[in-house]
């Protein structure tokens, strides 16, 4: 049985993995879903001093603290920057990388820079407006992929602003994408997500294995069955 850290993606936190959570470890595998500082129940948390480093480095310390190796660490959108940076850091204790619908920074890249112009000029400005200037507000369930109004209640009631400073601040890297761990790219088709348009084509030049997923964006809401399905295949190998 494998060991999993899930990693949550922009405005959510570790309560977006709980039915994926749980299929994984009905199967037997470990599986922790930590929270990125000043995020979902870390929100009293946030500060002007969480930028990117900030959310490699609690995932680095989740890691190390819960004495986790041959980890399959899995991103979900904004987290796959994080995961990239955390397998530079630490790739001895990761067996294997996957990308869920993900976003693919290069070293010297920060994440708004692959943010669809219209879309980050928004964000930044709503940054400027929000209190301190520290976050960009969550937009609706539905520019996820959520549609069912229960489920988008649920994902509405947890979203919280997102520090700016993770998506202005550079990932720095030692070495190349992925460190030369074995890594898999999720591609969510149902509908796709438009603003990954640049992550996917980067994910279809890696040589990596390129899954399909037949869900929205958070796949992990809508579609915890076949997330938690293709995340143990994936991990089996």
């Amino acid at each position: 049985m494998a060991t999993i850290v899930l990693v949550h993606g922009a405005f959510h936190g570790g309560w977006c993995w709980r039915d994926v959570a749980e299929r994984l470890r009905a199967r037997g595998h470990r599986v922790t879903t930590p929270t990125l500082s000043g995020l979902g129940e870390r929100a009293h948390l946030l500060s002007d001093r969480i930028d990117l480093g900030t959310c490699v480095a609690d995932i680095v310390q989740h890691i190390r603290f819960e004495d986790l190796d041959d980890i399959v660490l899995v991103g979900h959108s904004f987290a796959g920057v994080v995961i990239t940076g955390v397998a530079d850091r630490i790739g001895v204790r990761i067996g294997r990388l996957i990308y869920l619908d993900a976003v693919m920074l290069r070293s010297g890249e920060t994440a708004m820079s692959q943010v669809p112009e219209p879309v980050a000029a928004e964000r930044l400005r709503l940054a400027r407006e929000s209190p301190g200037g520290l976050t960009m507000p969550p937009p609706p369930a539905a520019a996820f992929g959520v549609l069912d109004p229960g489920q988008a209640a649920w994902v509405e009631s947890r979203l919280t602003p997102h520090p700016i400073k993770t998506y202005l601040s550079a990932l720095q890297l030692g070495g190349p994408v992925g460190n030369g761990l074995p890594a898999d790219y999720i591609v969510c088709t149902d509908p796709v997500y438009q603003g990954l348009a640049g992550a996917h084509a980067r994910a279809g030049h890696t040589g990596w294995p390129i899954h399909d997923l037949r869900a929205g964006h958070d796949a992990m809401v809508t579609a915890p069955a076949a997330t938690a399905e293709l995340i143990a295949a994936i991990a089996a190998n």
